[in-house]
């Protein structure tokens, strides 16, 4: 029997980077919540800093959620799944959790995925923005 070892999230991996997003986004003056996910989609790490929207951490979860699950950032269909696109209908896929604007995008390490990070409470390009931030701040790639 073959087994397939591939590395994942940790969950210290995770809280640094909630806590980069929520640095970033105090600098930028906004305020977020940002959601990390294993390579399987499941939660390992989240935080909404106070005075973020409600609904935040909600809609960070379902972009890490989907960057994790396309292996790309959530932005990469904003064209393709408007009405008439070629991905139009993604939005309801994944048990409609599927995001299709800015700010989840997928974390690779050495080229392998092992998780997403999405974030939320911002315009969305800001959201992308801290998000991309925080990653890069953690040494980790966000494509292949």
């Amino acid at each position: 029997m073959t087994l397939i070892q591939q590395p994942d999230m940790s969950h210290e991996l995770a809280r640094r980077l909630v806590d980069e997003v929520h640095a970033e986004a105090a600098r930028q003056g906004v305020r977020l919540a940002a959601a990390v996910v294993d390579r399987g989609g499941n939660l390992v790490a989240a935080g909404r800093m106070d005075g973020a929207q409600l609904g935040a951490l909600t809609l960070g979860l379902d972009k890490a959620f989907t960057a994790a699950s396309f292996g790309h950032p959530t932005s990469a269909w904003i064209a393709s799944s408007a009405p008439g696109g070629g991905d139009w209908g993604l939005a309801g896929t994944l048990g409609g959790r599927a995001v299709v604007f800015p700010g989840g995008i997928p974390l690779y390490a050495a080229g392998q995925l092992v998780g997403g990070l999405g974030v939320s409470g911002a315009a969305s390009p800001v959201d992308e923005a801290c998000a991309e931030k925080a990653a890069g701040n953690c040494a980790l790639e966000t494509r292949p």
